[in-house]
């Protein structure tokens, strides 16, 4: 006999059901704790003190102390409310970037830790609710603004621009049934699945993404490249001098009207049959040895045809470099509109290329920009936003730090620097954050680190103090 038929049976014998025990009639149990409401306007900063394992966020704090974040989020429309403006929502998105966390879900067991809250200018942090629904609340087109802003400030912090820039796609692979999402090519699987596709730019000289886009469609993808550098123009006023991307980037028609903005590019041309064809039934006369220069390689003394030739949708002639005894069975095309510069410099050039591809690989690794958790575009747009900022700080930290460090991926600043707990004093008028003794601490030191005394806005304006142990 089921429990439901025992239940009919003392109904029809008159029972009643029986009434629910108070909270005091229970028997003494454990039971879990209830979070606070995340509420600025509860952000408690009167004296006090607390142990959090996010000290080393507030490493960043002088970094983030001279960027208007605020205003510059109220400038792009970001949504935002009285409990929680959007300046501590994306702080708080910011300060999980920051600490290598993988997905926003994972807020959930930091929730009690004051550290992180203080961090983000909140009483606590938000729960996984909020933040799931504040990244669908933002309209697409406030990242561009943000991108250009949050750059231009972190540019007087010492991120200087660059001139030279390396282009590349990278597909977030998607494992959802969304009819709507496209296949693209999935360059560490050598194969083609659901994914979306988001556009990079790196600065080739400081090494630190200042460009993202991901919401492309097949379509979209192959102007995407003019669209960045309508955008590097409308943020700095004039052109990019010089772009680096491989051959399935954009079209030859793109690369004419590269040409016609008097942009310098590099890129590869794609190896047909009949090309390659032709190229194996040239005379060896035809070839020449070159010698490359500061680039550590085995394979330093390539052949090359240097040529100019004419392309499909290119007005003018166009270099062709082709390079054998690189260590690859096919030769190698290099497409440029640098007529002039040496040979070298331009497969020397390209070949730094390879460090964006170093870089998606230090966002997926670190800041899990692979972690989607939704085929909506616009929570990846989110992310990738805080990726750019997250990687643009920690190459902010690597500069101050030195030593090796400005070239260093952020897994390993994080591993020596800012994964490390912290005793945080708060009285009324500063902020003392003491680390732990570490080995790496001398550095922080060296660095100015321990001379830390600067107002942080969204804290009451009281000043941080950093004491390294």
């Amino acid at each position: 006999m089921g429990s439901y038929e025992r239940i009919n049976i003392l109904k029809d014998e008159g029972f009643a059901r029986l009434p629910r025990r108070g909270d005091d009639e229970r028997p003494q149990a454990a039971r879990p704790t209830a979070a606070d409401v995340a509420d600025v306007r509860q952000l408690d900063l009167s004296p006090r003190e607390f142990r959090t394992k996010f000290g080393g966020l507030f490493l960043f704090l002088p970094f983030l102390a001279e960027v208007p974040l605020d205003k510059i989020l109220d400038r792009a429309g970001f949504p935002g409310s009285q409990l929680v403006p959007a300046g501590a929502a994306i702080r708080s998105l910011l300060g999980l970037k920051l600490f290598g966390s993988a997905r926003h879900s994972h807020v959930m067991s930091h929730v009690f830790d004051e550290g992180l809250a203080l961090f983000a200018g909140i009483n606590v942090i938000p729960k996984r609710s909020f933040l799931t629904e504040y990244r669908c609340r933002i309209d697409p087109a406030c990242y561009p603004q943000v991108m250009q802003e949050w750059f231009d400030a972190a540019g007087k912090l010492g991120l200087k621009r660059g001139a030279s820039f390396n282009l590349d796609f990278h597909t977030i692979p998607y494992h959802g049934d969304d009819a709507l999402v496209e296949k693209h090519y999935v360059s560490k699987r050598s194969r083609r699945q659901k994914g979306l596709l988001a556009f990079l730019a790196e600065d080739a000289d400081r090494r630190v993404f200042c460009y993202a886009n991901g919401e492309l469609r097949k379509e979209e993808q192959n102007d995407e490249i003019l669209r960045f550098v309508e955008f590097w123009k409308q943020r700095t006023g004039h052109l990019p001098k010089e772009l680096v991307f491989d051959s399935k980037l954009t079209t030859y028609g793109n690369l004419n009207e590269l040409e016609k903005k008097g942009i310098k590019f590099i890129t590869l041309r794609r190896r047909s049959r009949a090309l390659m064809r032709q190229i194996r039934n040239l005379p060896d006369s035809a070839w020449r040895r070159i010698k490359l220069e500061n680039i550590a390689r085995a394979y330093r003394t390539p052949r090359i045809l240097d040529q100019r030739i004419a392309l499909r949708d290119y007005d003018a002639p166009i270099r062709q470099l082709t390079i054998t005894d690189l260590g690859h069975e096919e030769p190698t095309l290099l497409l440029t509109n640098q007529l002039r510069r040496p040979p070298a410099h331009l497969i020397g050039r390209y070949a730094q290329r390879m460090i964006i591809e170093n870089s998606i690989a230090d966002g997926i690794d670190f800041f899990h920009m692979d972690a989607l958790s939704s085929a909506v575009a616009m929570k990846v747009n989110c992310d990738l936003q805080l990726t750019l900022m997250a990687s643009s700080l920690y190459r902010l930290l690597g500069a101050r730090i030195g030593r090796g460090y400005e070239h260093a991926d952020s897994r390993h600043i994080f591993r020596d620097f800012v994964a490390a707990a912290a005793r945080v004093s708060i009285d009324t008028k500063h902020i003392q954050v003491t680390f732990q003794k570490r080995a790496h601490n001398p550095l922080l030191i060296a660095a100015g680190f321990a001379d830390t005394d600067i107002p942080i806005p969204w804290l009451g304006r009281k000043r941080l103090a950093l004491t390294l142990g």
